[in-house]
C-alpha cells in the first residue's frame, strides 16, 4: 500500500513540475508565427535556460521542506494527541506520517511556483523574439 502511495505522488509530483509554463499575449508575433511555432520557441527558451545553470525545478526543494516542516508539526501535534489518549509513540507517529503528506499534497495541489531567475530567463528570451510574457501558470 504505501508503494503505491510513492508511486502516486512520484506521479503527481512530476506532473506538477511539468505544469509551469509562460503564458503569451496574443501579440502581431505570436499571431504570424501561430501557437505550434510559439510552443517550440517556449520550449527551446527554456532548455536554453536549463543550459544556462538557471534551475527550473527549485520547486521540488521546496516540497520538500513543506513535507519535513509538515513532519515536524505533524509529530508535535501527534504526540500531545496521543499523550492525552496514552500512547504518545504512536501518535507522533501518525501525527508525522499526516504531517507530511499534507505539506507535501499542499505543494502539488498549491499554486506552483518557479525559480526567479529562470524565469526571467525565458521570459527574455521570448521577449527578444518578439514575444509578450504575461504570466506563467
Amino acid at each position: 500500500m504505501f508503494k503505491i502511495f510513492l508511486i502516486l505522488v512520484t506521479a503527481l509530483t512530476v506532473a506538477g513540475c511539468a505544469s509551469t509554463r509562460p503564458i503569451l499575449y496574443p501579440n502581431e508575433h505570436y499571431n504570424s508565427v501561430g501557437p505550434t511555432v510559439a510552443n517550440g520557441d517556449i520550449a527551446n527558451c527554456m532548455h536554453l535556460a536549463e543550459v544556462a545553470g538557471a534551475d527550473s525545478s527549485s520547486g521540488a526543494g521546496n516540497a520538500a521542506a513543506r513535507a519535513a516542516g509538515g513532519t515536524a508539526i505533524g509529530a508535535a501535534a501527534g504526540a500531545v494527541g496521543g499523550a492525552v489518549v496514552g500512547s504518545a509513540g504512536s501518535g507522533a507517529a501518525i501525527g508525522a506520517a499526516t504531517g507530511a503528506t499534507a505539506g507535501l499534497l499542499n505543494w502539488i495541489f498549491g499554486r506552483p511556483q518557479s525559480n526567479p531567475a529562470y524565469v526571467n530567463f525565458v521570459n527574455r528570451c521570448l521577449q527578444e523574439r518578439g514575444y509578450e510574457p504575461v504570466g506563467w501558470e
